[in-house]
């Protein structure tokens, strides 16, 4: 796999090929991609986090959107991220939001 993109596998064996420049939004991401931080993650482009597919992907879907939007001002985004969180996963990926410091 290219180093431009990372792996995110969940915790229910669903994995994720996303752009690095996408994952770096997260700060846990980024340490554990820090080639510096002697971590296997860096080494591998490979990250295991332990939550399910469904809140993994709403993560991801989280992080491109952030950096979408990431030299905007908040008056001009239109869309409000929060319309598409499902409430029934709202508390598990507030959860792992907290955890992948997002």
């Amino acid at each position: 796999m290219s180093g431009d993109f990372v792996k995110l596998v969940s915790a229910d064996g669903y994995t994720f090929v996303v752009p690095r420049n996408v994952a770096l939004q997260s700060g846990t991401l980024r340490s554990m991609l820090d080639p510096t931080g002697n971590f296997t993650e860096a080494e591998t482009n490979t990250c295991h986090i332990q939550y399910r597919g469904v809140i993994v992907l709403k993560v991801i879907e989280y992080l491109a959107y952030k950096l979408q939007y990431l030299d905007t001002s908040s008056d001009e985004i239109v869309e409000d991220f929060s319309d598409r969180v499902d409430p029934y996963i709202a508390l598990e990926l507030l959860t792992a939001s907290d955890f992948l410091e997002v």
